[in-house]
Formats: structure tokens, sequence, C-alpha cells
């Protein structure tokens, strides 16, 4: 079962983990966020079958263990998951890195900006634009 009011957050960094929450909860009060600090954490989490699956999936690629391209390539190839959206949120902006997540199936890749006023735009953006998708889908 899928909770489209769910936000998963994938992220090692405790700074950005804050940012994040931070952010959603007064651009979109209406969801709820839960963190997890690694792409380990992520994959059992999501397979958890006593929990709700998420609508929505922020995911960092850059951590320790499972990195978000691994989390990425085995989500996509689990039909379990078609139905969740991944958006890939990184501080990276290599062509390398967008390519192969926009291949492995990732919905959005989006570029964490250090400042805060422009991470929480950035963010809200693409949260609004998964909102707005999920309505009309």
């Amino acid at each position: 079962m899928t909770d489209d009011t769910l936000v998963l957050v994938v992220e090692d960094n405790e700074v950005d983990r804050e940012a994040v929450a931070r952010a959603l909860s007064r651009s979109h009060p209406e969801l709820t966020l839960e963190f997890v600090p690694d792409g380990d954490a992520a994959v059992t989490r999501l397979h958890d079958p006593s929990r709700p699956r998420p609508g929505l999936l922020l995911l960092d690629l850059n951590m320790p263990g499972t990195d978000g391209h691994r989390v990425l390539s085995d989500l996509r190839a689990d039909g379990a998951f078609d139905d969740t959206t991944i958006i890939v949120f990184t501080s990276s902006t290599t062509t390398e890195d967008i390519d192969r997540c926009y291949a492995a199936g990732a919905d959005s890749y989006v570029y964490k900006p250090v400042n805060f006023a422009l991470f929480r735009t950035v963010l809200q953006g693409a949260v609004d634009y998964w909102l707005e998708n999920r309505a009309s889908g």
C-alpha cells in the first residue's frame, strides 16, 4: 500500500535532514516526513511489509554503505515500487550522475543549493510538481 502523503527522505547529512524538515514543514505541512540516514536503512524500511510505501522518495546519492545509485537501481528493478516517485536530491552536478540517474529510472534530478532560501525554493518546487502530477495521474 502506498501512502501519497508520506515522503521518505534518504539523507546521511544531519544538516541537510534538518533543512528538508524545516523547508517542507513550512511549505507542505500536510505531508508526513520520515528520515533514514543511508541506503541500507532505506532498503530495509522500504521492504518492510508492515509499513506503508511512501508516495515520494527524496534520495541523496553520496552516502556510506549502499549509495543512492544502488538504491535507485534496485527499486526500479522491483515492480512493487513503480508507483513511488523518486527524486534524486543531491549536491552532485556531474553530467555522469545526472545521466546515470535518469537511465536508472529517476523521476527527477534536483541539485541541493547551499543557500537555505534557494534550497527551500528548489525543494518546494520539486514537491509541488510531484503533488500536481500525483493529483492528475
